[in-house]
């Protein structure tokens, strides 16, 4: 069963190897796997994969990707970059787990501001009382008038039970939540309310994709970008690559 997805991996990545090969990198996954729980006992990889390095393997939990040596014995943190084509591929591995998990948040758990006519969408993790997070707030009808909707998922930085928590509850729990939202970002108060909530949830979320700070801007391939973006930077960027995936067609 492993040596047929590894067989699947080999073709997604345009490789092939005769049956001798496939089952040697059979032998490498397992011995890397068996490493992995040495050191990790109760976590389960979500990926352990051929890099284009000979020898390279790389195994990913989650947001995070590591590189193991084909005989598990040396392990590399960090990420690996195609010189060639200035791509980096372990950001494109952690972009397309990014990229699913938040597929899976359906739209009825955000608050969402939509332009008339939508170019592109971005979900960002948000929290109210985050300065560059309201910065960005500010500019939404700038945002919105470039065609980018904006996809806004709770992740308030103090934790559960924090004020900044209590108002991400209120906000959601608001008859109005997007001018609820609006009068908290502003600093105006707002009516303090409890509801079942996806709040937690979605601070779990931010956590298992790589939120480290706020805001984190999510972009449609999966990329994240840390930190505030005007409004026409992120348009220019999310055009490229419109403009790019429409190219490679």
């Amino acid at each position: 069963m492993r040596a047929l997805r590894l067989t699947a991996l080999l073709l997604i990545f345009g490789l092939v190897l005769p049956p001798a090969s496939i089952a040697d990198q059979a032998g490498d996954i397992q011995r890397i796997e068996q490493r992995w729980h040495e050191l990790l006992p109760r976590v389960q990889p979500d990926a352990i994969e051929p890099t284009p390095v000979p020898g390279l393997y790389a195994v990913r939990y989650r947001a995070s990707v590591y590189y193991f040596s084909a005989d598990g014995r040396y392990l590399i943190s960090g990420s690996m970059v195609d010189l060639d084509t200035r791509q980096d591929l372990t950001e494109k591995l952690v972009a397309g787990y990014r990229k699913a998990q938040i597929e899976a948040v359906p739209e009825s758990d955000m608050i969402i501001y939509s332009p008339k006519e939508k170019k592109h969408t971005v979900t960002v993790f948000t929290d109210i009382d985050c300065p560059y997070c309201r910065k960005l707030h500010r500019e939404m009808a700038e945002y919105n008038k470039r065609g980018i909707e904006v996809r806004y998922l709770a992740y308030p930085r103090a934790g559960v039970g924090s004020e900044s928590y209590k108002k991400a509850v209120s906000v959601w729990c608001a008859k109005d939540r997007n001018a609820a939202m609006d009068k908290a970002k502003a600093g105006e108060p707002v009516e303090y309310r409890t509801c079942d909530n996806p709040v937690r949830k979605e601070m779990a979320l931010g956590d298992a994709v790589g939120v480290q700070g706020t805001p984190a801007i999510v972009l449609e391939n999966g990329e994240m970008i840390p930190g505030y973006q005007p409004a026409a930077q992120l348009a220019a960027k999310l055009d490229g690559i419109q403009t790019e995936r429409r190219a490679a067609r």
